[in-house]
């Protein structure tokens, strides 16, 4: 299949065009009318593309979704593309920071490696293989959602019944700096630890006050001890509140718990522990509020084994393909929670996710597109 290389080697330019054209669509998540406009373009792709069913999921909140899908009818798995449109930048942020492409052969501009970069390579590879006549009779689906930069609070319910049937899922988010896959993202899950004391005159009867600021302190303590870094369990306290005057015994304090994993086994134990705590001085009050979570996507013998499939497919194509993690985590996460096949990171190399030097390496888009094409073309569902 090296044929595919030398064919998106070719679509390079127009690659780069595809790109810039994204990129100059202002979607900030919490502009819904914006992140629309992309998606009636989305949309407009979509049909272009020949797909045989368009279906627009409405939101009120954010952006509607899209699902988009070839050869519905075939037989076998679907193979699921997972995409999002928004992004975390202002709008605004274009005219201060519009497309630019240096002499390195990097594109930047605001949403380019998240996820932009992705969207073109799906686009480009179902594009190409229809071109080449080589299309495969198998369903094809695309997911587009637009409120992965706040946690796919709206999307995941939608995501799950989706996916569930599906052959693999495909997480179009970027590669790592060095081009890796990210077969493992760390789960995680936030918290905060309420205490209530009593308040008191701190000059006149600080006796009769029960401190919740020394209480959460000594819990703080504990919750530092559930670190087990060498394994990949990280609990960091990271924000702190509490108090009322400088003069006042504190009634109540908190703390926000960050918690990132690589196994559901260690999330589980953190949960058992934070919900197993217990005041240290008496009449305190101390209770954990889960905040957000996310299981972790773990390298297990699965993924071995969808990996070393796209490894295998790689090496057909003319590609080495290699793997690594991530501790943030993306909708693969949920997808691999679910015992569904999942690769992540098939997006282009580049580096800047969330910062000014957001950034796409151009000669990776058409090797991840030539990639995805042999993918499509090759794959075997378990």
């Amino acid at each position: 299949m090296t044929e595919l290389l030398t064919y998106f080697t070719g679509q390079k330019q127009a690659m780069v065009d595809q790109l810039t054209t994204l990129v100059n669509f202002e979607t900030p998540t919490t502009d819904k009318a914006s992140v629309d406009t992309l998606g009636e373009y989305m949309r407009q792709q979509f049909e272009a593309l020949g797909a045989s069913s368009i279906t627009r999921i409405p939101q009120t909140a954010v952006g509607d979704f899209l699902l988009a899908k070839w050869n519905e009818d075939a037989p076998g798995k679907p193979l699921l593309f997972l995409i999002h449109i928004d992004t975390v930048w202002p709008l605004g942020t274009l005219a201060e920071r519009p497309v630019t492409i240096d002499a390195d052969g990097k594109l930047f501009g605001p949403g380019a490696i998240d996820m932009k970069g992705g969207i073109t390579i799906v686009l480009t590879a179902i594009r190409g293989l229809r071109e080449l006549g080589q299309f495969p009779n198998r369903p094809v689906w695309v997911l587009m959602t637009s409120d992965e930069e706040v946690g796919s609070v709206h999307s995941i319910p939608v995501l799950r019944e989706i996916a569930k049937d599906c052959g693999l899922v495909m997480v179009m988010e970027p590669a790592t700096q060095e081009g890796a896959l990210k077969t493992w993202r760390k789960g995680l899950a936030s918290f905060r630890v309420h205490v209530e004391g009593r308040a008191a005159h701190a000059g006149n009867q600080p006796e009769k006050g029960i401190n919740a600021i020394v209480e959460l302190a000594q819990q703080i303590d504990k919750i530092n001890q559930l670190n087990d870094l060498k394994n990949g369990t990280s609990v960091s306290v990271t924000m702190v509140d509490g108090g009322s005057a400088g003069n006042v015994i504190p009634a109540k304090a908190s703390a926000y718990i960050d918690t990132r994993v690589m196994t559901l086994r260690a999330l589980k134990t953190i949960k058992s522990s934070l919900s197993d705590l217990q005041p240290h001085i008496p009449g305190a009050k101390v209770w954990v509020e889960e905040i957000h979570g996310r299981e972790p996507m773990e390298h297990n013998a699965q993924m071995e084994r969808s990996f070393a499939q796209c490894k295998a497919i790689g090496e057909k194509v003319g590609l080495t393909v290699r793997e690594d993690g991530s501790g943030g985590g993306s909708d693969g996460n949920i997808t691999a929670a679910m015992g569904v096949p999942t690769l992540d990171g098939l997006g282009p190399q580049g580096d800047g996710l969330h910062a000014v030097h957001e950034h796409v390496v151009i000669n990776s888009l058409p090797q991840r597109a030539a990639l995805i094409a042999g993918m499509l073309k090759e794959w075997v569902s378990e």
